[in-house]
């Protein structure tokens, strides 16, 4: 929405950007980030490390204790870059929501999961920005970094913050800069991801650019928040429908008695045109099996079917499913069933070296070998415990494993574990990442 101002709004707003400019360029701002997960802590961690005093606010008092005593609740911030910052006074954690008054500028980075009914629920991004709203103040700078449907920003953010009188573009400053943070990844970390950023209007994409830019290496300016919501549910929606691929060529190549993996490898070597996609038991973590279902409700509330990536979704949900019958497969070879079969499964959390089990397809996994009758137990050195459909289950150490297990099935490839010695030591394997890759022996089944 662009309005045109009158010379004294015109000249409120340059003047309270001009403030805020000047607070950004000189490490005065001060910065709240609401939200300390895999996506929150790193960015404020970032900021910290910058010499920016930032409050990070988070619901869960125990992740507030822990992240106040130095202990970080996530393997992508290490211990020491906290303590570093709380000891130096550039960051502090907090319950109380009242602070946000008192910032500058506010990153919004709460989950944005889906209903069972596969509909946006919103209602921690609402809970966050009617957290702001009660205690928003003229000139400072709030952005929303949770993936979202686009017109997000505009038709649920805005009104929210508007509703107590002040405007946004004008009075305060809003933009729309979606997550990029891919957990684990050693190589490509906050500081070093390009940013996007979509404001409002001209003024909050630069104050919002130049916030970034006091801390990252690289931004990326575009003209709306709408795009910027869209760039990111086009990035994995990419990812997922291309998974989706690979996952049905996986299938179809098992059918035809081809290695998958040898043909993935060899496609590869193209070196323009191609890029590599590999088949797995399924999508998991908090954006890749989520956000094509984001866009896809989004299309249809403008009478578009987007049949492509929802069919993309029904075959990478379909893969625990193809895993179990691939244990199955393994069990037949000796003879036996699934049912009464002792199933050991190498990782549960959604992907390699991390302890997040939002949307795991191994839980799947664990949850229809239990329907078929197996005896189910995990291994996984990030997830101590796990529940799932109303079962507990708590992690075995690999040394600790029977060596009479019936089947093992690598459902998450964690550097940790010990594959040179699973062939010999397990009288079947299962590897659905082909973590056993090179390795011809008779007892080893892949997707």
């Amino acid at each position: 929405m662009t309005t045109t101002l009158s010379p004294v709004r015109h000249s409120l707003t340059r003047s309270l950007a001009a403030v805020l400019r000047e607070r950004i360029n000189t490490r005065r701002a001060r910065i709240g980030v609401i939200g300390l997960g895999y996506v929150g802590l790193p960015l404020a961690v970032e900021f910290a490390l910058q010499g920016f005093a930032v409050t990070g606010f988070d619901v869960d008092p125990d992740r507030v204790s822990a992240i106040q005593a130095g202990r970080s609740p996530i393997r992508d911030v290490a211990d020491q870059d906290l303590v570093q910052t709380i000891n130096e006074g550039h960051l502090r954690a907090t319950t109380d929501m009242s602070l946000l008054g008192t910032m500058d500028a506010i990153d919004i980075c709460v989950p944005t999961p889906l209903r069972k009914t596969r509909d946006p629920d919103l209602s921690f991004v609402v809970d966050a920005v009617n957290a702001v709203a009660a205690h928003l103040t003229r000139g400072q700078l709030v952005i929303l970094e949770s993936t979202t449907y686009p017109g997000t920003t505009d038709d649920v953010v805005r009104p929210l913050l508007e509703a107590g009188g002040l405007t946004c573009g004008e009075d305060v400053f809003l933009a729309f800069s979606p997550e990029r943070v891919d957990p684990g990844n050693q190589q490509h970390r906050t500081k070093s991801i390009p940013k996007v950023v979509g404001g409002v209007n001209p003024i909050s994409t630069d104050l919002a650019a130049m916030l970034y830019c006091a801390t990252l290496e690289s931004v990326v300016r575009v003209s709306s928040p709408r795009v910027a919501e869209m760039v990111k549910l086009l990035e994995n929606t990419f990812r997922a429908v291309n998974i989706g691929l690979v996952n049905e060529l996986s299938m179809m190549a098992h059918r035809m008695g081809i290695d998958v993996w040898e043909v993935i490898d060899a496609a590869a070597t193209k070196p323009f045109g191609f890029m590599p996609f590999y088949p797995g038991p399924g999508l998991g973590g908090h954006c890749i099996p989520i956000d094509p279902f984001y866009l896809s409700w989004k299309a249809r509330e403008v009478g578009f079917e987007c049949r492509f990536i929802e069919l993309a979704g029904h075959v990478n949900s379909a893969m625990p499913s193809v895993v179990v019958d691939r244990v199955a497969e393994a069990l037949n070879t000796r003879q036996q069933s699934i049912r009464g079969s002792r199933v050991h499964l190498f990782g549960v959390a959604y992907k390699r070296d991390v302890s997040d089990v939002r949307e795991s397809p191994s839980l799947d996994v664990l949850h229809l070998l239990q329907e078929r009758g197996a005896l189910v137990s995990y291994t996984d050195p990030y997830v101590p415990t796990v529940t799932h459909h109303g079962h507990a289950f708590t992690s075995v150490p690999e040394a600790d494993i029977d060596g009479s297990i019936d089947c093992v099935v690598i459902c998450t490839d964690h550097a940790a574990f010990d594959y040179e010695h699973m062939p010999s030591r397990f009288r079947l394997v299962v590897d659905t990442r082909n973590a056993l890759k090179g390795r011809p022996a008779s007892n080893i089944f892949r997707l």
